[in-house]
């Protein structure tokens, strides 16, 4: 099961950042570089969740986002992905005299011997995915 945790520092405050991990609404593809309009849907939404589809050509995924407020946590259960199989993402949002710290942490857990191959990269892409939050979570 390949994981990866780090956390980067975002001059945003913890609800801010909130807003933006939970924005389901058109503006999201414009926000996330890795997401375009044409791997973007929403299946359903409540109050502290939604089912979504995101992602570009060369990877996707469909999951469940619950969100919670009074503790700044979201979790993102991944139900598919291609090219890395299920599994998730967890963010826990602690303020900072600067903004917020944003600890992140995500498991997949692949099933196909394709997956299983792509997955095994995960525990050394800290790196890649530190950056692909620097613009939408203005992290520094």
């Amino acid at each position: 099961m390949p994981s990866l945790h780090f956390h980067v520092n975002s001059s945003m405050s913890p609800a801010e950042v909130m807003s933006v991990l939970t924005n389901f609404s058109p503006s999201r593809v414009e926000e996330w570089p890795s997401i375009d309009a044409e791997h973007f849907q929403v299946h359903e939404r409540g109050d502290m969740w939604a089912e979504v589809t995101e992602g570009n050509n060369k990877s996707w995924e469909r999951a469940r986002y619950e969100w919670d407020p009074s503790k700044n946590t979201v979790t993102v259960t991944t139900h598919d992905s291609v090219p890395f199989g299920s599994g998730g993402w967890q963010f826990h949002m602690t303020p900072t005299d600067d903004g917020t710290r944003i600890d992140v942490r995500l498991e997949r857990h692949p099933t196909s011997f394709t997956s299983k191959v792509k997955s095994s990269i995960i525990p050394l892409a800290g790196p890649v995915f530190r950056k692909s939050f620097k613009e939408p979570l203005h992290t520094t």
